[in-house]
């Protein structure tokens, strides 16, 4: 029993052992765990501390770069702006020099010209004395072989054909005399006329100035790259140069409307401040808009100034458009309201009907403002459009017939075409040399806007340079090389220009998506 009771002792004290052997251990196991944790959230934290430092240290690498980049742009776009400042004045010298040019030949060609009328003129002169040598010899050998009878009767002709020819100079003489009084007593009536209307005359140029606040607005207008002055420039049409004048900028183009959407786009431009490329393409929407209303305004004024009933609204646009257009030099809605004043007085002077005379006048030069749907002369085209609105036959007439086109079925065509001359041939009325200007730089644009695929053609830089807008469904960038090539092949074959022509071809896709 002992025995069993020191077993039993034992076994108990084995159990017991064990358990504090488990204990012990599962003691050491969770301090274990606890310490793993804590080594592991320090690596994190740790590790998180060295990715930020990382970061802060990149950032900053980063900074750096873009401050020394930005300093190295400025630095090269100051070297740009001086380059093309010295290319600029460059172009003004060649400008300078072609135009000399141009001026020698012009020069040189008249005189050689005028050499070879005078050398024709001499020749003739010379033919016409020696054939005049020949006959003298061919007569006095004839008088030689000649009777009596034969040199009285011989004599007697000569009398006859001397007394005939002092009779026809006796009746031109005669018609010379009625004619010059004839022509007194018309120049009597047309200086009453003209001293009875009396306006003021304007001729407009192909420059407008528009006004800056300070030099810092000519670099906003320029933009980043030129990205503004481009836009304004192909949405215009329009040349926008930019020098050293203080506190100024100079818009160019030949065509007036153009010029005039130009210079109310960009003075909102300035006013507003707001200058980029979407801000640039609304606000020259805006201000075609309002030429538009201006157009229509003026010309219902027009009508109305000159009491003249009936007009048809799209009459009335073609007479608005007259504000903004030029002939010879000469504003050419001033023209026509002087002419339809002249034609006005000159048919009271001769007992005609007045509104008659003063609607063919003011109508007479409307083919000088038709787009390009019509073709001929601008006498025709105006005919033409003066029949399609349902002008009466003798408007249409005096149109079609004040340049002697066409054969005049009233008087009244005979008045407007005094009116006109009246008005044109006074001194300083008008200068060929800018109409013909404007001629070639509308001829290479309606040449450019012929090509399939051509959606906008603009001439700037008086004609040196045309800019081809194209649709980029039809024309593609391969096709768009082809068609520069062929514009400026097609130049050189029809048209004539000093100098030389570069062609420019603009292919812009856009892609518009709204977000709902």
């Amino acid at each position: 029993m002992i025995t069993n009771i020191a077993i039993a002792a034992l076994s108990l004290a084995v159990v017991f052992a064990i358990f504090l052997y488990l204990r012990s251990g599962k003691s050491k196991l969770t301090h274990a765990s606890r310490e793993a944790n804590r080594i592991i959230e320090e690596a994190k934290r740790e590790a998180e501390n060295c990715r930020r430092s990382a970061e802060i240290a990149a950032k900053e690498n980063w900074y750096g770069e873009k401050v020394k980049f930005e300093k190295e742009t400025a630095s090269r776009r100051k070297e740009i702006d001086k380059a093309e400042k010295r290319l600029a004045e460059k172009e003004r010298v060649l400008d300078r020099h072609e135009r000399l040019i141009v001026d020698k030949e012009k020069e040189l060609m008249t005189t050689q010209h005028d050499l070879q009328n005078k050398e024709r003129i001499i020749h003739a002169k010379s033919e016409r004395f020696d054939q005049m040598i020949k006959e003298q010899n061919e007569a006095l050998q004839k008088i030689a072989n000649l009777s009596k009878e034969e040199a009285k009767a011989m004599l007697l002709r000569n009398l006859e054909a001397e007394a005939r020819h002092e009779a026809a100079s006796l009746i031109n003489q005669i018609k010379e005399e009625a004619k010059s009084k004839a022509e007194e007593s018309a120049r009597e009536v047309i200086l009453q006329v003209i001293q009875r209307c009396a306006t003021a005359h304007t001729a407009d140029t192909t420059i407008s100035v528009v006004p800056i606040p300070s030099d810092e607005m000519k670099g906003r207008i320029i933009g980043r790259e030129g990205r503004n002055i481009r836009a304004f420039e192909n949405l215009t049409g329009v040349e926008v140069v930019i020098d050293d004048t203080p506190e100024m900028i100079s818009l160019s183009c030949f065509d007036p409307i153009r010029r005039e959407v130009a210079r109310i786009s960009m003075e909102k431009l300035i006013t507003d401040g707001r200058i980029h490329p979407s801000r640039i393409e609304d606000v020259v929407q805006n201000a075609r808009k309002e030429i538009e209303g201006i157009i229509k305004n003026t010309g219902e004024e027009v009508v109305l100034e000159l009491g003249i009933i009936g007009v048809a609204q799209d009459v009335i646009k073609y007479l608005g458009k007259m504000k903004y257009r030029t002939s010879y030099g000469q504003n050419l809605l001033q023209h026509s309201r002087e002419v339809a004043s002249l034609s006005a007085l000159l048919a009271q002077e001769l007992g005609l009907e007045q509104s008659t005379a003063k609607r063919a006048g003011l109508l007479h030069d409307l083919g000088k403002v038709a787009d390009g749907t019509f073709d001929g002369s601008h006498a025709y085209i105006g005919a033409e459009i003066a029949n399609k609105f349902a002008e009466n036959e003798i408007i249409v007439n005096a149109i079609a017939a004040h340049h002697e086109e066409t054969k005049p079925i009233s008087p009244y065509a005979a008045i407007v075409e005094i009116a006109d001359s009246i008005s044109g041939s006074r001194p300083g009325a008008r200068r060929e040399t800018i109409e013909a200007y404007i001629k070639r730089l509308n001829t290479l644009e309606e040449l450019a806007s012929s090509f399939d695929g051509v959606e906008r053609v603009f001439a700037i830089q008086a004609g040196r340079e045309i800019r081809v807008m194209v649709q980029p469904e039809k024309i593609s960038d391969a096709q768009a090389e082809g068609l520069a090539h062929d514009i400026a092949r097609r130049i050189e074959k029809e048209t004539q220009y000093p100098g030389q022509i570069k062609v420019t071809v603009i292919r812009e896709k856009r892609v518009v998506e709204t977000a709902k």
